[in-house]
């Protein structure tokens, strides 16, 4: 059985409320990034990734506790990026150390990115895991990462969130 499901669709009267950012100033570095939404009713995640004192990134995610994905194949993602690539991040426990990974280009074009969950990846602070690939039916956390070795400003523009 497929389930089609929404996991965030955004509007103007979106709560942001389980939404967090969190940057590399967690260990030194000097990214900066804010998640907000727009008067279109999209929500933004933007800023600047730094390279000082070992830094590198940024992301916000998204907690989602005991979010069922059934026999979910495919993240389906809404999104208007800057060109650059992200990643989708997902932990099946809030409390794992690691995150499944995936990374996606981005156009400058409205699209809509199809994401197959069995290729996520373990992964550990930018190091593959001896592990296998997400193969859950539940996560706890999502997330959307930039980290792509340089300094950059980004802006990645997200209207829906959905499993098939």
């Amino acid at each position: 059985m497929m389930v089609n499901n929404v996991l965030f669709d955004f509007d103007s009267k979106s709560d942001l409320e389980n939404w967090s950012v969190l940057n590399d100033t967690v260990m030194g570095g000097t990214s900066k990034s804010s998640f907000e939404l727009n008067e279109e009713g999209h929500a933004v995640f933007s800023g600047k990734v730094n390279l000082k004192n070992d830094g590198g990134f940024a992301s916000v995610k998204y907690d989602c506790p005991d979010t069922k994905l059934g026999d979910t194949s495919i993240a389906v993602l809404r999104i208007k990026g800057d060109g650059k690539n992200y990643q989708l991040r997902f932990k099946e426990t809030e409390s794992d150390y690691h995150s499944y990974i995936i990374t996606f280009p981005t156009t400058g074009e409205w699209e809509t990115v199809e994401l197959e969950v069995d290729e996520m990846i373990p992964s550990y602070r930018g190091r593959q895991l001896n592990m296998e690939n997400f193969h859950h039916t539940m996560i706890d956390e999502l997330t959307f990462f930039i980290g792509n070795g340089e300094e950059e400003t980004f802006e990645l523009l997200i209207d829906k969130i959905e499993f098939k």
